[in-house]
């Protein structure tokens, strides 16, 4: 039997504790350490031990899951990384597979389901909680409709309540720029203001709100 090595990766230890008990006992995993931060989560994984990394997503102050994700992806010889997360937003899931994640999980899936998607992610194959995959399936569906990667991301800058000049130097692009890609999602929500967009977005779970009111204004 090989044994799959894992590192897990979570900045709370309830949650790290809780996982040790869901994989521990099977005689094929075996959790080789836990991290409490994203930065932590590269350093240890390019130690070049593990094969699968259970990643959160949010870490508090410096790098996200995402770039942790990114990085050890990319990286020689890389570990595979299963994201773990509460957010299940079509925005967090793009960039997670973008990232390159081999699965995409929420963090009260069922422990037969963590466990059966560690030894897919293992094996080299996806592991998508089903409500992922059929989130992902309704975009393909609506390609038309869907927002891209990057209405998605001045999208969820406008929730936390940013400007378009804000946005625009953030993304190192032109406000025009910036305008263009607001047309095109009012359009794709049938929204007609900066804050139906984003109410729109937030009810189907395309993108978190988080910050003030967005401003009114294209």
């Amino acid at each position: 039997m090989t044994t799959i090595r894992l590192l897990l990766a979570d900045d709370h230890p309830v949650v790290r504790a809780g996982l040790r008990a869901v994989l521990e006992p099977e005689p094929d995993l075996l959790v080789v350490d836990d991290v409490a931060s994203a930065e932590s989560a590269v350093a240890r994984a390019a130690a070049g031990d593990v094969d699968v990394v259970l990643m959160d997503l949010q870490f508090g102050p410096g790098m996200t899951g995402i770039e942790a994700t990114r990085q050890i992806t990319g990286s020689p010889a890389a570990a595979r990384v299963i994201v773990l997360t509460t957010y299940d937003t079509e925005a967090d899931i793009l960039a997670a597979v973008e990232a390159g994640a081999s699965g995409y999980l929420l963090k009260d899936a069922p422990p037969e389901e963590l466990v059966a998607a560690v030894r897919a992610a293992a094996a080299g194959q996806s592991a998508l909680a089903p409500a992922v995959t059929e989130r992902l399936v309704e975009r393909l569906r609506a390609p038309r409709t869907a927002l891209s990667s990057r209405e998605t991301e001045v999208l969820a800058l406008v929730a936390e309540g940013l400007s378009n000049q804000q946005i625009a130097a953030r993304l190192y692009v032109s406000q025009a720029t910036i305008k263009s890609h607001l047309v095109h999602i009012f359009a794709k929500l049938d929204a007609d203001s900066r804050t139906s967009a984003v109410a729109i977005a937030v009810a189907r779970g395309l993108i978190r709100r988080s910050g003030p009111p967005p401003p009114t204004g294209a």
